[in-house]
């Protein structure tokens, strides 16, 4: 087995609690381990270790009153390097990357995946039971950082969690803080039900009605509003400042150190260098995002029904221009072409004639669905307004004019840019420092994270990456809420199990937890698999226990709103998958929406929205 330089120099102990690595090792086990530790086999790290051979019987105890200092392993809890000692023992090779490509049906994940959910919801019951933490995050920050920053000190291992998007919380719903301090760094302090961004854009939905703070996500996660601005993933630590500053402008900086790190810092909108697209264009990726864009539409029509204003400026005042055929700019054009027909026609019907929306797009629209779905979303756009013009790109925008390849100039109002996602500069950095991810960067330039099947960032120790940050080598997912939703309750329950996930790599044995006989009990252990390897002192048998269950996407199908109550919906099945379009695909986008939000609040608050436009239209006041 080969270990990267460094890896084996003093790993922290890692005692979980009363589930996972509070184990009995055997003496010969501490034996190789402290073998392990001398300069002889730190020298040489690229070398084979060799492959002690497992003792039969135990051997015998010191006795009463010897001056032996070595601690029995009731005392001491497994290490990092116990683990990978007890791997070179083992009798059996262990699983290799070829079985991990063994796929299961839908039904098989979506049975697994159910499961879990009853698991999950056990959990969620025990937590609602239980008192609130009463140690503030603030009081487990001590000085002794680099320089004098504050550094977290826990008594229990810590779970570091980057972000606070799709997979981000989709984890601090299910992961286990019994065991676990988990502590979530992000400069955005709720959760956002993307997909209904565009919605509140226009006033169909309140922005409030798809939030859910962090801290009432899970109560029992430590959260700080900051951003990471670099991880030391030799020695394990963040290094985080804070979102907001002090009056004289000081931002607090602060370092948490790790033993499993979690990376779900999704992407940001890419402009693919087009000159003037972020000083100039809207995007649709925060709430605030949408909040500046609702103001603005309103002051483009208060501004165009002024005295004096020329026809020539009403047209360009009240183009809205929308570049990107996917999901997101699709939906944004539909439901805009809502709001200018069944609203602000009625409030300011002498400046309709003048009014315009055209998506750009250098392909087809909505390109994850089939040509005729296309052609559906293309006709009902024509229908009610929307220009659609295919196979054109941006070369540059300035205040007032767009720029295609061709030459061609348009004058606009507002320009909404959905033409893609970036890798954050956070992801860059880490994607760089780790020389094994340079054969998976897309354009040899760092950009995502690439994971192994068991979301293991590939050449990084005890590192998983999820949602849209991530890269599946194998397996190339679409960059979707769905997804990093499922991959974020696929990290947790692997985590809440006990296993620790080690090196990532393709050629890398998955991740492992020593087991003994009381744990055959451990409704995972048959179906992850186990090999024993030696026994202890006490006569049980001490082992691994490799985990077994690769990340596998549930594709569950696609919605996307086109406008005037239509939609379109692909909804999978085995071995099928059914295709609706018009006013009841309508019906499923609104019925899988209200059902996928995160709390029974949100759920209330979007049937009130929806039901006040019904009954009042969309809020036109501007503030």
């Amino acid at each position: 087995m080969r270990v990267a330089p460094g890896r084996l120099g003093t790993p922290p102990a890692l005692s979980v609690g009363r589930r996972t690595f509070q184990l009995q090792t055997c003496a010969s086990l501490r034996r190789l381990a402290s073998a392990r530790r001398s300069p002889r086999c730190e020298a040489a790290p690229d070398t084979k270790e060799q492959q002690p051979k497992a003792p039969t019987t135990p051997p015998a105890p010191p006795k009463n009153g010897s001056n032996s200092t070595e601690k029995k392993g009731v005392d001491r809890p497994l290490t990092e390097l116990d683990l990978l000692a007890l791997r070179s023992q083992h009798p059996h090779k262990p699983p290799s990357a070829a079985q991990w490509q063994q796929k299961s049906s839908m039904l098989e994940i979506a049975w697994d995946q159910f499961l879990d959910s009853v698991e999950d919801i056990n959990r969620h019951w025990s937590r609602a039971v239980k008192e609130l933490p009463t140690t503030k995050a603030f009081d487990k920050l001590i000085s002794g950082g680099k320089d004098g920053a504050l550094r977290l000190k826990s008594d229990k291992p810590v779970v570091l969690l980057l972000g606070s998007g799709w997979g981000a919380h989709s984890i601090m719903k299910v992961i286990d803080t019994d065991t676990y301090e988990v502590v979530c760094i992000s400069p955005r302090n709720h959760f956002l039900f993307t997909p209904m961004l565009p919605s509140t854009a226009v006033g169909t939905v309140e922005f409030r009605s798809l939030l859910e703070p962090v801290r009432v996500a899970n109560p029992f996660v430590t959260y700080f509003e900051a951003a990471c601005d670099k991880v030391d993933m030799d020695n394990k630590v963040a290094y985080c400042t804070g979102k907001n500053s002090y009056l004289d402008g000081r931002r607090p900086q602060f370092e948490v150190p790790y033993d499993i790190l979690i990376v779900a810092v999704g992407e940001q909108p890419a402009t693919f260098g087009t000159p003037g697209v972020e000083e100039n264009c809207y995007f649709m990726k925060e709430i605030s995002d949408s909040v500046e864009l609702r103001t603005q539409i309103q002051n483009q029509f208060e501004l165009a029904a002024l005295p004096g204003t020329s026809k020539e400026d009403m047209r360009q005042s009240l183009h809205f221009v929308v570049v990107g055929g996917g999901p997101t700019g699709v939906e944004f054009a539909g439901t805009l072409s809502d709001f200018l027909r069944d609203d602000l026609r009625k409030k300011y019907p002498e400046l309709m004639p003048f009014v315009r929306v055209t998506l750009l797009n250098s392909g087809s629209i909505l390109g994850s669905f089939d040509a005729k779905m296309q052609q559906y979303a293309l006709d009902n756009f024509k229908r009610v307004g929307v220009d659609v013009r295919t196979g054109v790109r941006v070369t540059e925008v300035t205040k007032d004019t767009i720029t295609l390849k061709d030459g061609e100039q348009i004058k606009y109002g507002i320009c909404v840019w959905s033409a893609g996602n970036a890798a954050r500069p956070l992801v860059q950095q880490l994607a760089a420092q780790i020389p094994e991810q340079a054969p998976f960067q897309p354009g040899g330039r760092p950009s995502k994270l690439a994971v192994d099947p068991f979301l293991r960032v590939i050449g990084a120790r005890d590192v998983i990456a999820i949602g849209d940050c991530n890269l599946l080598v194998g397996d190339r997912l679409p960059a979707t809420a769905q997804v990093a939703g499922q991959q974020g309750a696929y990290a947790a329950h692997l985590i809440n199990r006990g296993y620790l996930p080690l090196v990532g790599g393709l050629d890398q044995p998955p991740p492992c937890k020593p087991v003994t006989t009381n744990n055959l009990l451990d409704p995972a252990y048959a179906t992850l698999g186990s090999t024993v390897a030696t026994a202890d002192d006490d006569g049980a048998f001490t082992g691994l226990a490799f985990y077994k269950k690769r990340f596998e996407f549930l594709n569950l199908g696609m919605l996307a709103y086109v406008g005037d109550s239509e939609a379109l919906t692909e909804i999978t099945l085995p071995g099928t998958s059914i295709k609706l379009s018009g006013q009841l695909a309508f019906l499923v986008w609104k019925s899988v929406y209200i059902t996928k939000q995160v709390s029974f609040r949100n759920r209330v608050l979007i049937l009130f929205d929806w039901l006040k436009v019904q009954l009042f239209g969309r809020d036109l006041s501007n503030y």
